[in-house]
């Protein structure tokens, strides 16, 4: 007689489904909404801004051109936006935290329902 595992319904499919679905966006949107993740811009525009102003040699000029930027001042932003690299203890250790709490979780998990699955195919030729 070949295993057959437990029947689940369609009820807890959805339910499962759904579940999933919800950890999965909050996983991805969390950082977002606490403010972890996504690197803020500081513009640092030049007042009257010239092609070498900004440091554009001809070569790039002629490619702002090509994409349909023939303004300065309309690339102005664009070149001298700067990443905010500022770092703090504290994301990092909540981030930390969750990722570790999340990976234990799921070995538990794992491994609870791995230890019922083999019980239940190998325990019952036993009897």
């Amino acid at each position: 007689m070949a295993y057959q595992p437990p029947k689940q319904s369609l009820a807890g499919q959805v339910f499962d489904v759904i579940t999933l679905l919800v950890l999965t966006v909050g996983a991805l949107y969390l950082p977002l909404y606490l403010g972890f993740a996504g690197a803020a811009k500081t513009p640092n525009p030049i007042a009257n801004p010239t092609w070498e102003a900004l440091g554009q040699n001809p070569v790039e000029t002629k490619q702002w051109m090509a994409i349909g930027i023939t303004d300065p001042a309309a690339a102005n932003d664009i070149i001298n936006a700067r990443f905010d690299y500022s770092f703090s203890w504290a994301p990092l250790i909540i981030m930390v935290a969750l990722v570790i709490g999340y990976f234990v979780l799921v070995v538990r998990l794992s491994g609870r329902e791995y230890r019922e699955v083999i019980e239940e195919r190998f325990n019952s030729k036993r009897r």
